[in-house]
């Protein structure tokens, strides 16, 4: 993740932010479906409110990666194993949805420090920290874009089952 966002030219403002996250100064990191939030203890007393937000998947876009994961015997193996495939990037990128964001536009970002530059040291701090939690668990990553783990597996399941998709909501 750190690479991809060091790809969109933010490496400068990520090592200032690098120093906070090794520090503990990121507080309350939470993830969701699309968004990132965190508090970042600063220079001030109050810490700051960090979000950081990416869209979800479409239902069709992960229906085409699902598709894509269940079709390679390996993938839908590790995966179901609870092992993220190493290749995983490349399959949504074929599928025509970037795991990653692709472009600073991609992702929104907003801190309540007064630093007008994105990512101020506060957004690089949660950053790290988000990296750290995509090395500890890959299905973060999946997550955010709105599909958790067992979710995804069920998916898996049903599709290598050749059982239809249950009627939605």
């Amino acid at each position: 993740f750190i690479d991809v966002l060091e790809s969109l030219g933010m490496s400068g403002r990520l090592a200032r932010g690098r120093n906070y996250a090794r520090a503990g100064q990121v507080l309350g990191f939470e993830l969701t479906t699309g968004y990132v939030t965190a508090q970042v203890q600063g220079s001030r007393p109050r810490p700051y409110r960090v979000r950081i937000q990416v869209m979800p998947l479409t239902a069709r876009q992960w229906e085409r990666a699902e598709q894509a994961l269940a079709a390679q015997a390996l993938f839908r193996a590790k995966l179901l194993a609870g092992e993220m495939p190493h290749e995983i990037e490349d399959v949504f990128a074929e599928c025509g949805t970037p795991l990653f964001p692709r472009s600073a536009r991609d992702m929104e970002m907003s801190c309540s420090c007064p630093d007008w530059e994105v990512p101020c040291k506060h957004l690089a701090a949660v950053c790290y920290v988000l990296a750290e939690a995509f090395d500890d668990d890959p299905f973060g990553m999946l997550a955010w874009r709105g599909r958790g783990r067992e979710e995804l597996l069920a998916s898996l399941r049903r599709i290598s089952a050749g059982q239809p998709e249950p009627p939605g909501p």
